[in-house]
């Protein structure tokens, strides 16, 4: 299976723009995913703190999955991200590094980040960038609207009234 190309927003697919965009249904994703990039404002918070802010994203976007934002890691609070052991593997993007969020407060928040340090072929657009799960956040928005995390314990979508369903996640859509 090959990677993806990053794809410019158009009106004849998916588009992630500063402007008002349709809804979007995440059965039209493509598989392999694509990447395109995002002009959002994506703001992530953690215990009183903004651990990014950004207008600069990539939005990874795959069939029956809400969006995962990847946010520049020069957007993210210096300090805050910790690497920790581990690695997972994704069958397009290739091998996953981990970090906890570490607050100022001394709140840990385990394995909470991702990121790709050598993406496969079609994915290096992914270097330097990281994505958090928006369920171990206290809140993370798009736009200004609170985003909904993606059910289970293994994916990181981001839900917003932009993006329908059915998701891939919960309980039963393993086969999906």
């Amino acid at each position: 299976m090959g990677g993806c190309q990053v794809a410019a927003p158009s009106n004849d697919g998916p588009v992630s723009d500063d402007v008002d965009r349709a809804t979007e249904s995440v059965w039209d994703y493509p598989r392999p995913p694509a990447l395109v990039p995002s002009r959002e404002r994506v703001v992530i918070e953690l215990d009183g703190e903004v651990v990014a802010d950004t207008r600069q994203s990539l939005r990874v976007l795959e069939t029956t999955h809400p969006p995962v934002y990847y946010v520049p890691g020069d957007a993210v609070r210096p300090g805050l991200l910790r690497p920790v052991p581990g690695t997972t593997w994704c069958e397009f993007k290739g091998s996953a590094s981990y970090f906890d969020v570490v607050c100022p407060s001394g709140r840990v928040v385990p394995r909470a980040a991702w990121h790709y340090p050598q993406p496969t072929s079609g994915y290096e657009a992914l270097v330097d960038h990281v994505a958090f799960y928006p369920g171990r956040m206290d809140r993370c928005t798009v736009d200004g609207e609170t985003v909904l995390a993606q059910q289970g314990d293994f994916y990181g979508g981001w839900i917003t009234s932009k993006v329908t369903g059915p998701f891939k996640g919960a309980a039963g859509t393993v086969g999906w």
